[in-house]
């Protein structure tokens, strides 16, 4: 029986990892946890369309671990590999080449095994955009923008191309305020126009800071759990906002309850997944165009 995750155990030999599998694992989505991604089944029927005879795991690993990981996958032939929560900035400290925007957005989420080095990228930026785009009608650099755990991997990729794309507003929210300083000044060296507010979740000012802004993102882990509160309270909406959850797993977490409630127009982190996944699949098949067979897979689950 094929497993459903694989461990860092499973990489000692293509024996082992390709078990009963009549294609070789290839490529992957790292994390920890991982065994709730929906990647594999739409990066999977996007080789099938492609005629490329791959296949693609999810594979658990502990935190610290990616430079092992990295090795071991580049010892099985490994393409290259998809990172998610808690190891994006650990990738980016384990690539020998980082792409420029990746570096701008401040962590790796997308990994090439070159044969010359392993090679960093990042999509979500880009994805989230390209999401915003494509579900709300509306571009991204039109709106003021408020952004909910903006001290993590895809907040600050978030937040930084919200910056590149000169979004007028960027309201900044972390638990811990003084985690965003860094965010904040290596932003400002994009060559900013956009008016930056870091903020704390008890700070007076963040109800009205939020009501100014036209897209509300949750780029925390809160509504991921089974009565997590909404990540902001219902004084922070109004029925004029466009609401975005980058959880997809509940497809409804606690913030988009609260946002269909007030008649605020929302969706989750599908479309994000969708847009940063045909991204990453370019980077290492540069001539697929694999978005709609991305999205037709992901609309059936």
């Amino acid at each position: 029986m094929i497993k459903s995750v694989h461990t860092l155990d499973d990489l000692v030999s293509r024996d082992v990892l390709d078990a009963g599998a009549e294609q070789p694992a290839r490529l992957a989505v790292l994390g920890w946890p991982v065994a709730h991604s929906a990647s594999p089944g739409m990066h999977q029927p996007a080789l099938d369309a492609n005629g490329i005879a791959a296949r693609y795991i999810r594979l658990e690993v502990e935190p610290g671990k990616i430079p092992e990981a990295f090795e071991k996958m580049r010892a099985l032939g490994f393409i290259g590999c998809n990172v998610t929560v808690p190891h994006k900035f650990d990738a980016l400290e384990n690539c020998d080449e980082v792409d420029p925007a990746a570096r701008a957005l401040g962590a790796v989420n997308t990994v090439r095994f070159d044969a010359d080095a392993t090679r960093g990228f990042n999509t979500d930026g880009p994805g989230f955009a390209n999401a915003i785009g494509d579900g709300f009608g509306v571009p991204l650099a039109s709106l003021k923008v408020a952004i909910a755990g903006a001290g993590g991997g895809a907040g600050q990729a978030i937040a930084a191309q919200c910056v590149l794309l000169e979004v007028k507003e960027l309201v900044l929210i972390n638990r811990t305020v003084g985690k965003l300083g860094p965010l904040v000044e290596r932003i400002r060296e994009l060559g900013c126009k956009t008016k930056i507010t870091a903020l704390s979740f008890d700070d007076a000012s963040l109800e009205d800071d939020c009501r100014a802004c036209d897209l509300i993102v949750n780029t925390s882990s809160v509504g991921l759990k089974p009565g997590d509160p909404p990540v902001l309270t219902s004084n922070c909406l109004k029925p004029e906002h466009l609401v975005y959850d980058t959880i997809y797993q509940p497809p409804v977490t606690p913030l988009l309850a609260q946002a269909d409630q007030l008649g605020c127009r929302s969706a989750n982190g599908l479309s994000m997944l969708l847009h940063q996944g045909a991204l990453a699949f370019q980077h290492w098949f540069p001539e697929t165009a694999p978005l709609e067979v991305m999205r037709a897979a992901l609309s059936k689950r």
